[in-house]
């Protein structure tokens, strides 16, 4: 074994001291709620021992939100981890599990907001009404193992864009590029405008009359359904447009494109953590893997 102030250097899990301080802070006693209402669906009922008695966990909760961290950061194997850490595979494997869907649950912090966290789309468009700002969503696919050959659904994974087996997940980050919402994800051959639709975006142009998107070309479905607020970057003259014409559409998009960067940086930070370059594991663990990486990444300008 190493020390063990070594894998938790900011090398390793990619937060820094306070930020990970502040975590195990936060998660330790929901963790420790699971637990014990774990024991107690084992047990069926109450304890009937003293507390304190029975087995103990051979790593505290420390060591498992490192090793979480040190797995969505650099996706080494759980054997690994579990020689580092001292322990068996399986013990690491389970608190991988267990630790990942506690930072899935936290939603996305906002900077400048202690405390406020943003876990539905909802409360992302009720923000960016109560602060004025623009949002910037886009879509992102991260390649997949392919699905066994004859089970149903295999094609829905084939992305039309990347010709590969992908996920797509939808993020949507504000003006300086921090992280805001993302979604459950949705199979590769999904459209981008089909995916904001299922997540209930239409409802919440409804809801949210006052509040602008920023959308590419991928989403001209949502412009021509909310005119106003669904904002795509000007379509292209006609063949015999006058040269000022095209020479101002040409300024408008660029101007638009720019606007949108902020979003493109979100997800390029995201990508930092190797997990998300290629994903090799179960597929059904990807959407709360996005969801975890995607509530850290925004703490960074918060807990530096």
């Amino acid at each position: 074994m190493v020390n063990r102030a070594v894998p938790a250097h900011r090398l390793f899990t990619g937060i820094s001291w306070r930020h990970l301080a502040y975590l195990v802070e936060e998660l330790v006693a929901p963790w420790q709620a699971g637990v014990e209402g774990r024991r107690h669906a084992a047990r069926g009922g109450a304890r009937k021992r003293a507390a304190g008695a029975g087995a103990r966990h051979q790593r505290v909760f420390v060591d498992r939100l490192v090793a979480t961290l040190i797995h969505l950061r650099h996706d080494l194997p759980h054997a690994v981890l579990g020689l580092l850490f001292g322990v068996d595979r399986s013990t690491v494997t389970r608190a991988i599990a267990e630790v990942r869907t506690l930072l899935a649950a936290r939603g996305c912090a906002v900077p400048d907001r202690r405390g406020l966290r943003l876990r539905t789309l909802a409360d992302v468009f009720a923000y960016a009404r109560a602060e004025g700002t623009e949002l910037r969503p886009d879509a992102t696919e991260i390649q997949v193992r392919r699905p066994p050959s004859g089970r149903g659904g295999r094609r829905a994974f084939v992305s039309g864009k990347k010709k590969q087996n992908t996920m797509k997940a939808t993020v949507i980050a504000d003006h300086r590029g921090r992280t805001l919402w993302t979604d459950a994800l949705r199979p590769g051959r999904m459209h981008d405008a089909t995916a904001a639709r299922n997540e209930g975006i239409a409802i919440c142009f409804q809801h949210f009359p006052d509040v602008e998107v920023l959308l590419d070309d991928g989403y001209l479905g949502l412009s021509r359904d909310h005119r106003g607020q669904a904002i795509t970057p000007p379509r292209r003259p006609r063949l015999r447009a006058l040269p000022g014409r095209v020479e101002q559409r040409e300024r408008d998009r660029h101007w638009h494109s720019s606007d949108r960067i902020t979003v493109e940086h979100a997800l390029a930070d995201h990508k930092r953590w190797k997990q998300l370059t290629r994903w090799t594991h179960r597929r059904d663990r990807l959407p709360d893997t996005y969801r975890a990486i995607a509530s850290l990444v925004p703490d960074r300008t918060i807990h530096v």
